[in-house]
Formats: C-alpha cells, structure tokens, sequence
C-alpha cells in the first residue's frame, strides 16, 4: 500500500470507528476519549455515576448477544437460499433430461411399433422362417445377412427401449429426491428468517428504550470494547509478522469492499445498495473473478485457511467461535465488513473481534 492511501486508510478509520489506527504497521489504536469517572476523593453524592455505566454495559452484552444470534440466523438463511437455488436449478436441469427422454422413447416405441406392422405383414413369420422357406439358395445367402443385421438392429433397440425407460425413471426418483431437499430448505429459510426478524426487533426494542445520552455512552462503550481487543491483539507484537503483499485478484477485491464503505447493513443482503457480512466478501471476490461460499462458514469451512502472521490484504478472517462474522483484511492492522443491523459497511480493527480464522479465497 503506498503512503498516499495508507494516509487517506488511516483518516477513515480515524472519522469511522471513532479510534485511530494505521499510520504504519505496528501502529495501535489510540484510545477513545473515556467519559470521566468519579475518583476516590469525590464526594459521596457523586458515588452512584458509576451505575449506569454498569447498567449500559449489561445492555451492551444484551445487544451482541442479540446481534449474534441474529448473525447466525442470517448465515442459516442464506444458506437455505443458496442450496435453494442449486436445487431450482437442478430440478430444470431434470425436467429438460425427462422431456428429451420422453421424447427419445416416443421415437423407440414409433420404430419398434414399424417393426412389428412389417412383422404382421409378412405373416407373422419370423425372418428367420421366411428364410428357411426361400427355394433360391442366392436368396438365402442375401436373406441370412439381412436377417443378422435385424437381429442385431431390434436387439439394440430393444436395449436402447430399456435404457431409456431406466434413465427416464431415474430422473424422476432425482427429481423428487431434489423437490423435498427444495422444500427442507425452504421450511429452514423461512425460520431463519423468522430468527433473525424476533432477533433483531428485540435489539431495536432494546435500544429504543435509551435516552439520547445513553445511546451516545452506549456508543462508546462499543468502541471502548473494541478498543481494548485491538490493542491487546497489538500488543502480541503480531502485527510486525504481517507483512504479505495482496495478490493481483486481492487487490480488486479490497478496492470493491472498501468502495462499498458507508452503505447500509441489511441480512440477506449482497448489493449493490446494502450487504450483510458475507455478502460483502463474496461479492468484493465475484468482482474479482474469484467465486466463493455465500456465507461466512461455508467460507469458514471450504476456503483455505492460513495463518494470522502470513495473512496478506483481500484474505477473510473469520470471527467467533461459530463462524458467524465475516471481514476482509485490508493491511496495517484493518478490516473493512458489514458490522450489523444499524451499522453501515465500515472500517474496523482486525484484533477487535475474537478471531477465530484466516481463509484466503485464491490460494
């Protein structure tokens, strides 16, 4: 990253998270300015302003769980979509196979039917009988060659006539197979939608109970916690191990993720105008001609996971114990991601979160 850009990452992570950070690698973030406390000395009146701030903090621990809980639903949902979609498709797939097999079959039984009519005409004699009753022994040579041909040609149809019968009761058995994992996946969306809507209308009941002051200290308690997890990751030293440099595809992807900053959050989304956070990295690496999973823990569990220290700008880091949060490191120390309902696409620190793992889309 040149110094003009690491100049214009470092005002924005100063005007959006509200906490400084990347003037260079190594760099911490500074500390949010703290609310004053009362000191040993104060007077006794002054005593109780510390209860609040007890309070907010449990309504803090109430909205990540909420918020959690609702992430998780999201990732649920969106995976019942996908899979939803693949077996959509694949049920199209297996009606065009049934059409062309009814139709093939059609045509078998239409010949196999003209070979019967020319049967009946000839008698209800087999070929090989009207042979044997040829007085001409020229005949006889030609006929037996004609004879084997249609052997072998009504033993082929015949075979064929099966195959396609089979073929065609196979598709079918897949097609129901396909229609009932269809409708499994469409029960799961529907909960998981219903999760993630209780989910968050009981965050924003939460929330809205706040008087303005509290919502604002709430605010910064948020970045306090955030805060606090960066620079204990810093302070690991592991920052100064980090130094890969993006990859070509990287690049494009980062320039799309972070072009993204500023617009809103919103589960289920994947662009142009809103995002949850998986549907920002994948988008951010379909631009870049790179598909990967649609949620955070298919992205978890199928992309190739690498270490913090080799993690390089464009790699996804995982968060939480249950994959449930996705971000994309842009370098010095930075992610860019959808935080959550509320929140707009921004840039954080990548040690604020609990990490759980790195993944890199074009290994």
């Amino acid at each position: 990253m040149g110094a003009g850009k690491r100049g214009l990452l470092t005002a924005a992570v100063t005007v959006v998270c509200a906490v400084t950070v990347l003037a260079a690698p190594g760099t911490a973030f500074a500390a949010p300015t703290p609310t004053p406390t009362p000191t040993p000395s104060a007077s006794p009146s002054a005593a109780p302003a510390a209860a609040p701030d007890k309070d907010l903090e449990a309504v803090r621990e109430k909205l990540d769980d909420l918020y959690h809980d609702a992430a998780v639903a999201t990732d649920r949902y969106n995976a019942a979509e996908e899979a939803a979609d693949q077996q959509s498709a694949a049920l199209v797939a297996l009606a065009k196979k049934i059409v062309k097999g009814q139709e093939r079959l059609a045509e078998l039984k239409k010949r196999a039917g003209a070979a019967a009519a020319a049967q009946y005409r000839s008698g209800g004699l087999p070929d090989e009988a009207q042979l044997m009753l040829s007085d001409d022994p020229e005949d006889f040579l030609n006929g037996a060659g004609r004879v084997l041909q249609g052997q072998r040609a009504t033993k082929g149809l015949l075979e064929e006539l099966t195959r396609t019968q089979e073929d065609l009761e196979q598709y079918a058995d897949d097609a129901s197979a396909q229609w009932e994992k269809l409708e499994a996946n469409r029960k799961a969306k529907a909960a998981a939608k219903k999760k993630v809507k209780k989910q968050i209308a009981a965050a924003e009941e939460l929330e809205s109970k706040l008087e303005k002051k509290e919502k604002e200290r709430l605010a910064r308690l948020e970045q306090e916690a955030a805060y606090k997890a960066q620079s204990t990751w810093l302070d690991s030293g592991i920052l100064d191990e980090i130094n890969g440099k993006a990859s070509a595809q990287g690049k494009k992807a980062v320039e799309y993720a972070t072009s993204q900053i500023g617009k809103p959050y919103e589960w289920g989304a994947e662009g142009p105008g809103s995002y949850d956070c998986s549907g920002l990295t994948s988008q951010a690496w379909a631009s870049a001609g790179q598909p990967i999973p649609r949620t955070s823990q298919e992205q978890w569990k199928q992309l190739k996971k690498i270490d913090v220290k080799d993690m390089r700008p464009g790699d996804l880091i995982i968060y939480n114990s249950d994959a449930s949060h996705v971000a994309m490191y842009i370098g010095d120390g930075a992610i860019v991601h959808a935080p959550r309902p509320g929140r707009t696409v921004t840039i954080a620190g990548a040690g604020s979160m609990p990490i759980l793992a790195v993944v890199r889309p074009d290994a």
